[in-house]
């Protein structure tokens, strides 16, 4: 916090909503703290997760096509922690090519939930097999989240289940359109 607030950034971006979600929590954990209240309310105003920045910037200029049926799995600590719902949505539309198709309850968890499925993997994995049920519906390409934990939990699940998906981060999807469109230019 103290470097982050020494610097002056205008925002903290981070890409892994779990982190994000703790992070922006600062300010409430450290309440009681006379050295760091204040500090970590300043600091936890400052972080954003990276789609929330991003589908607020002019970011899809340029984009390049990308051809894939596309799902998205809301990780719990940015649908449920952060209430950040519509922003990976707004960037995998703005995507050409994308054709973005929801999931049956894209927002239950996938089962990771933190270090669950280390600690509880038998209930862990009757959660991804009920997403793994889920995501056979829509038959994606490409599986897209926005927590390393989820990708990991789905990217397990798909190769169970004999899916053949990838699994992306919504700023790997967005990075891939952004490389289409810079090589269809050159």
């Amino acid at each position: 916090m103290d470097l982050f607030l020494g610097l002056e950034v205008e925002a903290v971006i981070v890409n892994a909503a779990g982190c994000g979600s703790t992070l922006k929590e600062y300010g409430e954990l450290l309440a009681h703290d006379p050295a760091y209240a204040e500090r970590a309310r300043r600091f936890a105003a400052l972080v954003k997760d990276v789609t929330e920045y991003v589908a607020a910037l002019p970011f899809a200029a340029g984009l390049g096509t990308v051809r894939a049926r596309v799902t998205y799995q809301d990780s719990c600590h940015l649908a449920h922690a952060q209430r950040i719902r519509e922003a990976p949505r707004q960037i995998i539309r703005a995507i050409p090519g994308v054709l973005l198709v929801e999931m049956p309850n894209a927002d239950r968890c996938c089962g990771s939930a933190g270090i669950y499925n280390i600690v509880q993997t038998d209930l862990a994995m009757q959660v991804l097999d009920a997403k793994m049920e889920e995501l056979a519906q829509v038959q994606p390409d490409i599986v897209v989240t926005a927590n390393p934990g989820c990708m990991l939990q789905l990217e397990a699940g798909l190769r169970r289940r004999g899916l053949r998906a990838r699994v992306m981060h919504v700023i790997d999807l967005l990075d891939l359109a952004q490389r289409t469109g810079k090589m269809s230019r050159e």
